[in-house]
């Protein structure tokens, strides 16, 4: 049972925990903390450690300390638990932390399940003590903790971060520009690298990445050891999509040094230079092609001295001396989206490097699911069933039935919203209308703009593509609409007369870009649930080929 030993972060207390057992030179965690601040660590030694912070200046001002023992910790469990403590801290935002994000790690060991269900019980622990205020499964469903920038990498993510880190510091040390390419699919933590590098960089600006109170801090020194390099560095985080910017800005507000004003549209580089672009969702830069306002982006190729056929890369490479672009050529959703091929281009530039994620870190059916619903979306599908453990995937027949599935899913976990494809019109001006009608039933658009996933009504609307792109759902309900169909002879096609993004049909009469488009748009919608995916196909073919495979 992990025990809670409390006092006033002083001399004191090193007397007081010398005789107790399971404490001193034995592996425990511990939080400091003031009425606004609090600090979390680890440690095998925690006289030594308690010491060493009481003459880190930084430290000083904390008032308490509580240190979490239990006679069955070992290092590895302190330091999964540690991690734990922080991610979830930060999210619960009682308190500000001081620790960077740097010296955060995860790794499996033997029975790390049970210090998982252990966490529970300790979080309860502080919840008593008034060091949290939160309960857990409120914090995991907030976008402060999927946002977070206090996460534990991958090994492919901290692979990816290595590279880039080298990459920086190379074209720091010799003044010479760099691009960086992170190239993964749905679900493998794009965003959550992207905003860990913001607030990495920031923390070496500020001079707050530290690990002098570290048991291990071998590889971690080495791989920052010349990250004095990074100073001074302006950066900017470029996302593209309004919904997922405006929520971002919100998770940067909580975070210590980070601000909501890091984070801008494409549409603002052109009236600022920065020494490091930071670039998600990059497959919906926009070119010249099926635009809402050409006016404006005629006027930042002008003031740029670009033609016609400037696009918001170029801008991006124009006012930047160096790039990371996370970017999924398969999430690219509208004619108006960046060619691949201009991302081709700039791959065969010699200062370009390139790094893949594979780990999938969302979706509980693991990447097997992810592949799984590429092939039933080509024209190659699976030659059989297949199952995904615990992960539901399943077909209705009755679309109401679905959505009562997601709404009851969405009592108990919190974070469950029904999507659809484009086709069904739009009625923006009154917003009382359901526009969406299957049946003798009829459905309401998203209402909300930005961040629709937390709005209040969403659990009782429909979303679209541009307002899901980017997020995490426990389970995700998605209605394939009538453009999309299937018959023995043409197999899956698109029916562009039922498709109603206007801006979105605008091809040249190309049918297979358009499919290729429509088809990204389902396949990101189907990669959005952590828990599940359920599906409704309004077109009796396809509901028939689904069949095959759920």
């Amino acid at each position: 049972m992990t025990k809670i030993k409390k006092g006033k972060f002083d001399t004191d207390f090193i007397e007081n925990i010398k005789e107790e057992k399971f404490i001193d030179d034995w592996p425990v965690v511990y939080i400091l903390n003031n009425e606004k601040e609090v600090y979390i660590g680890e440690t095998v030694n925690i006289i030594t450690r308690t010491k060493n912070h009481l003459q880190n200046a930084k430290r000083q001002n904390l008032k308490e300390v509580h240190v979490l023992s239990d006679e069955t910790f070992n290092k590895s469990a302190v330091l999964d638990i540690e991690s734990f403590l922080i991610k979830h801290m930060a999210a619960d935002g009682l308190f500000e932390l001081q620790n960077s994000n740097g010296g955060i790690s995860s790794h499996d060991y033997y029975d790390r399940e049970k210090y998982k269900e252990k966490f529970k019980d300790i979080w309860r622990d502080l919840k008593r003590e008034e060091l949290v205020k939160s309960d857990l499964h409120e914090i995991q469903n907030s976008n402060l903790f999927k946002y977070s920038p206090y996460k534990a990498l991958t090994d492919d993510q901290t692979e990816a971060l290595t590279y880039i880190l080298k990459d920086l510091i190379h074209h720091k040390k010799h003044g010479t520009p760099g691009t960086t390419i992170v190239s993964s699919e749905a679900g493998t933590g794009k965003t959550v690298l992207a905003v860990y590098i913001m607030k990495l960089i920031s923390d070496i600006n500020e001079e707050r990445l530290s690990f002098e109170d570290e048991d291990n801090v071998d590889e971690k020194i080495d791989l920052y050891a010349d990250s004095n390099y990074l100073k001074g560095m302006k950066i900017g985080l470029v996302i593209p999509m309004q919904s997922l910017r405006e929520t971002l800005k919100n998770v940067f507000e909580f975070v210590k040094g980070l601000d909501r004003e890091m984070i801008i549209s494409p549409n603002e580089i052109p009236d600022r230079n920065y020494d490091l672009l930071v670039v998600d969702e990059a497959h919906r830069l926009q070119r010249r092609w099926a635009l809402h306002d050409y006016k404006n982006f005629d006027k930042n190729n002008k003031k740029l001295g670009l033609g016609e056929e400037g696009t918001e890369l170029d801008w991006i490479l124009r006012c930047s001396k160096n790039q990371i672009f996370f970017y999924d050529a398969t999430q690219s959703v509208r004619p108006s989206d960046i060619s691949k091929k201009d991302f081709d281009r700039l791959i065969q530039k010699e200062a370009t490097y390139v790094h893949y994620l594979n780990s999938q870190l969302r979706c509980e059916g693991g990447s097997d699911y992810v592949d799984y619903i590429k092939k039933i979306l080509s024209d190659d599908p699976p030659k059989e069933k297949k199952g995904f453990g615990e992960y539901e995937f399943k077909l209705f027949g009755d679309v109401d039935e679905m959505i009562n599935t997601i709404k009851e899913n969405d009592k108990e976990l919190g974070l469950c919203r029904t999507v659809a494809g484009f086709a069904w019109k739009w009625t923006r001006k009154n917003k009382k209308v359901n526009d969406i009608k299957i049946g003798d039933k009829t459905y309401k658009w998203n209402t909300a703009q930005k961040d629709w996933p937390n709005s209040p009504n969403s659990i009782n609307e429909i979303g679209c593509i541009h307002t899901i792109q980017g997020y995490d759902l426990n389970y995700t309900g998605v209605i394939l609409g009538n453009e999309i169909k299937y018959d023995d002879s043409r197999h899956i096609y698109i029916d562009k007369t039922q498709y109603y993004d206007q801006r979105g049909k605008c091809t040249n009469g190309d049918e297979e870009a358009l499919k290729e488009h429509i088809l990204n748009i389902y396949y990101t919608m189907l990669t959005r649930g952590i828990k599940g995916t359920y599906v409704f196909a309004c077109d009796e073919g396809m509901r028939e080929y689904l069949k095959k495979y759920f």
